[in-house]
């Protein structure tokens, strides 16, 4: 049933990232605003996944996000749509500078920075009128811990990405939602008790008194989508955590 809150009715959505995470609980709040989705991910198996939960109104494309021609094709073949999600990343990379190989740094702008303007470039051309873009960082670029150097400088450079795409592209609208400490594949990594300790003592630490789930994230990229005077912006989803 269409109400009048479904602001994305008949709006087409693509999410590079969209099958698990704050990709996936986007892809489910821009269908209940009334839009279809297109989920992207390298994996067939989560496309698939991801494609079965969401229903109807969704699709999917297995892509390597990291080959431009991939991605330039994918736009190709999709054609005009109103809003790009970009929220892939792999598993978080951690470690002293002084420990850390040189490939690995890379790998990390590979897919955040790289692969976003990748994304950028290709979708451009296909974004109907008052279309917009929203890309994802993270507040390692506000507050770094140790061992952050390579996300942090990543986070940082999309911050700087999106000030200048929001000028370049107008009047397309560029936006970044920058991610707190929240429950994703990102951290799975670790393990469990480990990651679980995380989360404890880390909800305890923040004003909210909890670590966020997707669902939280997802109500700002829908957000951005929907206010046509928001652009050139960073939003902060942290429970606090910058501020603590």
């Amino acid at each position: 049933m269409i109400t009048p809150d479904m602001k994305l009715r008949d709006q087409r959505v693509v999410l590079l990232g969209g099958t698990s995470g704050i990709g996936l609980a986007t892809a489910h709040a821009a269908l209940a605003m009334g839009a279809s989705v297109i989920v992207v991910s390298s994996s067939a198996q989560r496309v698939a996944d991801a494609v079965s939960g969401l229903g109807e109104r969704a699709s999917g494309y297995t892509v390597d996000l990291s080959d431009q021609s991939a991605v330039r094709g994918l736009f190709e073949q999709l054609g005009p749509f109103d809003h790009l999600v970009y929220s892939a990343g792999d598993s978080l990379q951690t470690g002293a500078l002084a420990e850390m190989d040189l490939d690995t740094v890379r790998r990390v702008f590979d897919v955040r920075v790289f692969g976003a303007i990748a994304a950028v470039k290709h979708a451009t051309p296909y974004l109907r009128p008052g279309g917009s873009v929203v890309l994802t960082s993270g507040v390692a670029s506000l507050r770094p811990q140790r061992g952050w150097v390579a996300l942090a400088s990543a986070c940082s450079a999309m911050e700087g990405l999106v000030r200048a795409l929001a000028v370049e592209l107008a009047p397309v609208r560029v936006n970044l939602v920058s991610p707190g400490l929240v429950r994703t594949p990102l951290w799975a990594n670790l393990p469990d008790a480990d990651r679980e300790a995380l989360f404890a003592a880390s909800g305890e630490a923040l004003p909210v008194g909890y670590v966020a789930e997707a669902d939280d994230l997802a109500h700002a990229y829908v957000y951005l989508m929907i206010n046509r005077y928001a652009t050139g912006q960073t939003v902060v989803v942290d429970g606090g955590g910058v501020l603590v």
